[in-house]
């Protein structure tokens, strides 16, 4: 029995998952990532690595991307609560420049998976949140670039007016200035 749903989203290859939470008078169970059963909901792509970050109220990460060395991310909220946005970089596809954005929480357990392609970024809602997901290729810090969190262009609905971002962030560049896998 396949204990998870998984559901197509509006950027193609962008995928919601919804695991089957068993809850009980002790808390609860669910099972973050199975290999047969994300195979059979079109996530096949092996991943490599874990990460793990924990940030407060207002912190914005993000957009980030790997060019060469693309990743693939499976993101989960294990506490508190993100708004979680990707955009479509690749220049071929349809929705190229739209963005799709979620909240994720430990209250709805759902997870993304961000296939390569897609600059991913996320906003803490909550007072902190803790944020783990599993990529498909190694971090690479010179594959690593940076789209402006509040590029016009693609035009996010951030829910926090001045996010806390790092210096890195901040000097992000406009979709149209970034360097973008042909």
């Amino acid at each position: 029995m396949n204990n998870l749903v998984i559901s197509d989203l509006p950027l193609a290859g962008l995928k919601l998952i919804k695991p089957r939470v068993f809850e009980d008078g002790r808390g609860y169970f669910l099972e973050t990532y199975h290999l047969q059963k994300f195979g059979m909901g079109a996530v096949r792509e092996a991943f490599v690595q874990d990460n793990l970050s924990r940030s407060t109220r207002g912190v914005l990460r993000g957009l980030h991307y790997q060019h060469p060395h693309a990743q693939g991310k499976l993101v989960a909220v294990i506490q508190g609560e993100i708004y979680d946005a990707v955009v479509d970089i690749r220049k071929d596809s349809r929705t190229f420049g739209k963005w799709f954005g979620i909240t994720l929480s430990e209250q709805n357990h759902l997870q993304i998976y961000v296939p390569p392609g897609f600059a991913h970024g996320f906003c803490v809602t909550s007072d902190h949140a803790r944020v783990m997901y599993k990529c498909t290729d190694f971090y690479s810090p010179e594959s690593e670039h940076t789209i402006l969190w509040n590029d016009p262009a693609i035009g996010i609905a951030w829910p926090v007016a001045q996010p806390v971002i790092s210096d890195k962030d901040a000097k992000g560049v406009c979709l149209r200035d970034a360097l973008i896998p042909e």
